[in-house]
């Protein structure tokens, strides 16, 4: 696609900051980490690099002075089983899938549960006395045996018998991280790592008919916490604003690729609030109801690892049932945001057509 003189001159300026300023996204991470308490990396879920970036952060966060890693996808109640996994001498490729079941049946991707296997090779080099490495579970487990696919305040209390995500996983981090001075990195869904952006969602009763969301995770805590909590954006694909003819579209309009085509792809980490890459325009439907949308809007930062043509879905770890009763997975699975298989077929079939990026980024 040609661009016009304005693009191209946006894209000059977009490289030469980030030659000047630009740090590979390990840096970027340990960088921010001397400032901010609580970094929410956003990611898309299932995208195998973002994994073995947060994977490889691991050591280096720990000489840093950084001892937790937040993970969404594990349930607290599982914390004491997990805290003795990454610290015991024997790591328990089993125990760890079991753990992983507990919160969610249907997430047999093996490069999650590997970031079990990175805490416990780090703690591993530690004397027996010195400070471990912790993987904390942000959420809990949820109850899905009854639901009967209708959405209402009773059955959804049912399902989420300790109130809202939201409200627990920032609860739970105030408590774990906040109180106790610590300092956490979290990966979590785009989404929950909001902090100062509010999400737009339609409402008829509304101004203009749209509603501005600021009870998430990293809402909440940005509420408390307003210089000790970021948002950094793991590169992914946006939603198409009224999803017309196209699902997805790339951020920014398309620029960041273009940007960093020009920089041959570098791996890269870089600030979004007052930079030329934070002023570039977005028209996906983070922009509801934002006249003159600006990416530096969404987020603080924005770490660029492959482009969207090089990246891969996570491992589908194919033992993660071996077990496991169908009937007891069946009853078990998340079925809010898509139909529960009715076979362990159809199980399989589901999850790799959810690793398969070939049509979700090819925009």
């Amino acid at each position: 696609m040609a661009h016009t003189h304005e693009d191209q001159q946006i894209i000059q300026e977009s490289v030469a900051y980030l030659k000047e300023h630009g740090k590979t996204p390990e840096e970027y991470i340990l960088q921010l980490s001397k400032t901010y308490d609580s970094i929410l990396l956003a990611e898309d879920h299932r995208i195998k690099q973002n994994l073995l970036f947060a994977q490889n952060l691991i050591p280096l966060l720990y000489s840093a002075g950084v001892y937790n890693f937040g993970m969404e996808f594990g349930a607290s109640e599982d914390q004491e089983a997990l805290d003795q996994l990454v610290t015991s001498d024997y790591y328990d490729e089993d125990m760890a899938r079991k753990l992983m079941f507990h919160y969610n049946a249907g997430w047999a991707l093996q490069e999650y549960m590997d970031l079990y296997k990175k805490a416990w090779e780090l703690n591993q080099t530690f004397p027996k006395d010195s400070k471990k490495f912790r993987i904390v579970n942000l959420s809990y487990q949820y109850d899905w045996t009854e639901f009967n696919g209708r959405k209402s305040s009773e059955n959804y209390a049912k399902i989420f018998k300790k109130g809202d995500t939201e409200s627990y996983r920032a609860n739970l981090l105030e408590r774990e991280i906040m109180n106790k001075n610590e300092k956490i990195v979290i990966l979590t869904g785009t989404i929950h790592a909001f902090t100062k952006y509010n999400y737009p969602i339609f409402d008829f009763l509304s101004p203009n008919f749209c509603r501005y969301e600021e009870r998430f995770m990293g809402n909440l805590l940005y509420k408390k916490y307003p210089q000790k909590v970021c948002t950094i954006l793991l590169h992914q694909v946006f939603y198409n604003k009224n999803d017309r003819e196209f699902k997805h579209i790339a951020p920014a309009n398309g620029m960041i690729e273009h940007i960093m085509n020009e920089m041959d792809y570098l791996p890269i980490g870089f600030d979004l609030h007052g930079t030329p890459l934070g002023k570039l325009k977005d028209e996906s439907d983070h922009s509801t109801g934002y006249p003159n949308f600006q990416l530096e809007q969404l987020a603080d930062g924005y770490i660029f690892l492959k482009p969207f043509h090089q990246l891969e879905g996570c491992t589908i770890d194919y033992e993660f049932l071996k077990d496991h009763d169908w009937n007891d997975v069946h009853k078990r699975l998340d079925c809010d945001l898509s139909p529960r298989p009715n076979s362990i077929e159809e199980y399989w079939k589901q999850l790799e057509d959810y690793v398969d990026l070939s049509k979700t980024y090819h925009v």
